[in-house]
């Protein structure tokens, strides 16, 4: 048995935040039916480039395992009685349609609630529910652009997006936590409630200590490309053969760090401590430069490695995964799908219980399968 098993949800999400959260609860055990537009279904399923071998774009394959698959049109009484129906057999409802969508089809929480008073709702928003809100469109790079991450991230001078949509998946972080602690409560207490969660205060909370920086000093912090505003040397130096990664993390390791690529300046009153080395980066760096150039990554990654100092090479995914297989963490799974024998293959589940492992029943569905 599954953590979830027994838990029944009702998926109306699309795109990646909602089909995340979802995917992850079922992968626990959660039976997820996601209610898709007939003929259309979801719209990452045309996101593609790439596709599988079976013509299915990878997009939507990646956050859509584990779930059976129906569909409704929400604009049709027979799509709202169909749905309504799933609702009546389901503990949660996930939604991630614009604000005020739901409540137009007789589903929001309102409605549903007064009829199922246990029922677990999440809504996932761009920007929330205000008035004010409700007119901004919740796309992942538009919140990274309006949230300031993309103010941190990148060349100064050169606000750049992180290459996956990354607030999608923190905010589908958020909303499996948020489920499983509003179904503590019901556990607890015999009441469902409703969980708001939003893209930008996903973002804000995401950025720690950046964000943190500004909430707790005022300070607002900008782009710094691969360095850190807080700590040094922590960032990407130029081996002889290509680019690769130290992270020096206290002055015990920054003293073992000199000793290993030959420095003399360990005792240097520039670089005697943490706050010294973030204030003197560029001459730090410069020094650095002619030493760590004087030999290959791989090199300097075994033999920082060897004294206890963050150092590797910078992977391509395929090296990740590479790398995640030959420390058997088995990161990729195949599944076959007993609904019609479709063979998909996906990133595993990180989550790894010791009683209920997590399970990869089914592959992502095909569109209305179980209608």
């Amino acid at each position: 048995m599954g953590a979830l098993d027994g838990l029944r949800i009702a998926d109306f999400s699309r795109v990646l935040a909602g089909p995340y959260a979802t995917m992850l609860l079922a992968d626990m055990g959660a039976e997820v039916i996601k209610v898709e537009r007939p003929g259309v279904g979801d719209d990452t399923r045309t996101w593609g480039p790439p596709y599988d071998a079976d013509k299915n774009a990878t997009y939507f394959q990646s956050v859509n395992r584990n779930k059976r698959g129906l569909t409704a049109d929400l604009s049709s009484e027979l799509g709202r009685r169909k749905a309504l129906n799933l609702i009546e057999t389901c503990d949660v409802v996930v939604e991630n349609f614009a604000v005020g969508t739901m409540e137009k089809f007789g589903l929001g929480y309102e409605d549903l609630s007064q009829k199922f008073p246990q029922l677990i709702y999440c809504s996932i928003s761009g920007f929330g529910s205000s008035d004010k809100a409700q007119d901004l469109p919740g796309y992942d790079l538009l919140v990274q652009a309006m949230s300031g991450l993309m103010s941190i991230t990148g060349p100064q001078g050169a606000p750049s997006k992180v290459g996956v949509a990354l607030i999608d998946v923190v905010a589908g972080l958020h909303a499996s936590l948020g489920i499983v602690s509003a179904l503590h409560h019901r556990n607890e207490q015999g009441q469902g409630q409703k969980i708001e969660i939003n893209l930008l205060s996903s973002a804000l909370s995401a950025m720690v200590n950046q964000a943190g920086a500004f909430a707790g000093a005022g300070v607002i912090p900008q782009s710094m490309g691969n360095a850190h505003p807080s700590i040094a040397p922590y960032e990407v130096y130029q081996a002889s053969d290509k680019p690769f990664v130290v992270a020096v993390g206290n002055d015990a390791q920054f003293a073992k760090f000199c000793e290993t690529i030959g420095a003399d300046f360990v005792k240097d009153i520039r670089f005697i401590s943490n706050p010294k080395r973030v204030q003197h980066r560029v001459e730090l760096n410069a020094l650095l430069a002619p030493l760590l150039a004087s030999n290959t990554a791989k090199h300097w990654t075994k033999e920082l490695t060897k004294v206890g100092v963050p150092a590797g090479p910078i992977n391509t995914i395929g090296e990740a995964v590479a790398l995640a297989e030959s420390l058997s963490l088995k990161p990729i799974v195949k599944i076959t799908d007993p609904r019609d024998s479709s063979k998909s293959k996906t990133i595993a589940n990180p989550i790894t219980f010791s009683q209920t492992p997590v399970e990869y029943r089914l592959g992502p569905p095909a569109l209305g399968i179980d209608d």
